[in-house]
């Protein structure tokens, strides 16, 4: 039996292996790497990683709620990213929902998601109040 909180956010996809959307430790929540999938799976923003990045977000949004916490309570993201050179709009994106925290972060570029067409993954650690 886990002795830590065990998060499924409604309003996101079914997980598409043996995880949870987030995980709240005492005070800190782990959320899972988000992608771009709408709540029936299908992904968002095909070819756009400024459409996914936002669908990443809105994503992220959802797991923290349901751990009782909001992108101002973010600490760290891992960013993935299919073409490094999108980062600038990532960038942009993720000014705005960030707007004033600016949490520590590293970004990777990879070869490869578990969704194809997936172009962008984050991933987030969060200390609620």
């Amino acid at each position: 039996m886990p002795t830590n909180k065990l998060i499924r956010a409604a309003g996101l996809s079914e997980p598409i292996s043996h995880y949870t959307d987030a995980v709240v430790a005492g005070k800190t929540v782990y959320v899972s790497g988000q992608g771009a999938p709408d709540a029936s799976g299908n992904l968002v923003g095909r070819g756009d990683v400024a459409a996914q990045t936002r669908k990443v977000l809105d994503n992220m949004k959802l797991a923290l709620a349901a751990a009782g916490g909001t992108l101002d309570d973010v600490t760290k993201v891992t960013v993935y990213l299919k073409n490094v050179d999108d980062r600038p709009e990532v960038n942009e994106v993720r000014k705005e929902y960030f707007k004033d925290n600016k949490p520590a972060s590293t970004l990777l570029e990879i070869s490869r998601f578990a969704i194809d067409g997936m172009l962008i993954e984050i991933e987030a650690i969060a200390v609620l109040k």
